[in-house]
């Protein structure tokens, strides 16, 4: 019979391991979590930024083409909307729409509602590459995930869940 295997450690347990030399009074839980969430979303906003790059936009550029596509059959949304959705602040909005205007991906139109507000809608061309786009950055997110088996995703999930409520709250 094999000895158990040693658990595999990552960057974030070094950090825990010079925590516990210099200050063994710390409770570094904490670390371990936020330590690890960070450490994957860096690393996964390069692997979808390189996935979007594929397509001649960034993350942040696909991010606004995705929340137009999964808006319903109207496909528009004001530019304060998707600013809010997506948090980020009007001014880098408007350098997103701009952008996405000027490549033909969206339109920006007064809103026949509020004379002072405007409208932003896909093109037929900003809905075919949403639609491709989006199947390649899924692509990237279902392979990183294979790591695990199905149960322990739902899992992960349901308890990402549960801590981005409490934190929000």
């Amino acid at each position: 019979m094999s000895a158990p295997r040693e658990p595999r450690k990552d960057a974030v347990d070094a950090i825990v391991e010079q925590w516990a030399e210099v200050r063994p009074d710390l409770d570094t839980t904490a670390v371990e979590v936020f330590g690890r969430v960070h450490r994957l979303a860096r690393a996964m906003d390069d692997r979808m930024e390189n996935a979007c790059a594929r397509y001649g936009i960034s993350r942040g550029e696909f991010d606004v083409l995705a929340a137009l596509r999964r808006s319903g059959q109207s496909r528009m949304l004001s530019p304060r909307q998707l600013s809010a959705a997506l948090m980020v602040t009007t001014g880098g909005m408007t350098g997103r729409l701009d952008k996405l205007e000027r490549a033909g991906l969206l339109r920006r139109s007064p809103d026949p509602h509020d004379r002072r507000g405007l409208q932003v809608t896909l093109t037929e061309e900003g809905l075919r590459l949403a639609d491709e786009a989006v199947g390649s950055c899924l692509a990237v997110q279902t392979e990183a995930l294979s790591a695990l088996d199905t149960e322990r995703v739902a899992q992960l999930a349901d308890l990402l869940r549960d801590l981005l409520l409490a934190v929000e709250e």
